[in-house]
């Protein structure tokens, strides 16, 4: 069964990679910390960052995940927050919000502070037990409540980050999509095969998704 799944997505981000309903996958195997963020290479290629929120209970601020990436001119920013669809997540709605020159200034409270000079755009999650809808990711194996997303242009040049946080320092599982293209160059196909293995064995995840 794993040869069979590895074989047709090795086949099919091969021959029908403008087609692959799939992102180029990244597990988190060191805190994505803001001295030590997970740095984007092209900000327009579709990748997908297996992560997690640690914490205490009590402190929203226990465990920030930062991405940073740089764009030299007008650029298309898209990015998607997703949660999988397990019981110990049914109540885990982190927020996130990419910050950096040219932005407004952030008017809302936020449990981290960002660089000097950079404005930020909040994208707020539901609340705690609102229902979400769900879909199927067939590379992954997996249901996920879908989540905020953000479309948008960005026009100054420079770096940005894109911040994720729990402000009810809940803790769980999450998948920051970043990038709308679908671009397979053979390391990522390479990628693909070694960690969608992992990722439908739930060995990303770092709560349970077995039905209490």
């Amino acid at each position: 069964m794993k040869a069979f799944v590895l074989i047709t997505l090795a086949v099919s981000l091969a021959i029908f990679p403008e087609n692959a309903d799939a992102h180029v996958p990244y597990i988190e195997r060191q805190d994505y910390s803001a001295s030590k963020p997970f740095h984007v290479q092209d900000i327009e290629q579709s990748i997908a960052l297996y992560a997690w929120l640690q914490t205490d209970g009590t402190h929203p601020s226990d465990d920030v995940d930062v991405a940073t990436f740089v764009i030299e001119g007008p650029t298309r920013f898209y990015t998607e927050l997703l949660v999988p669809a397990c019981p110990s997540s049914i109540d885990f709605v982190p927020w996130f919000l990419v910050a950096g020159p040219g932005l407004p200034e952030i008017s809302v409270e936020i449990p981290f502070a960002l660089p000097e000079g950079y404005g930020a755009i909040v994208v707020p999650n539901v609340e705690p037990g609102t229902d979400r809808e769900t879909f199927y990711e067939p590379f992954g194996g997996k249901s996920y409540y879908k989540g905020p997303i953000l479309d948008m242009e960005l026009s100054s040049p420079g770096q940005y980050a894109v911040y994720y946080w729990d402000p009810y320092a809940m803790g769980g599982d999450y998948v920051g999509v970043l990038g709308f293209k679908e671009i397979w160059k053979p390391k990522d196909i390479a990628r693909a095969m070694v960690v969608t293995p992992l990722i439908r064995n739930d060995r990303e995840l770092h709560t349970s998704c077995i039905p209490e």
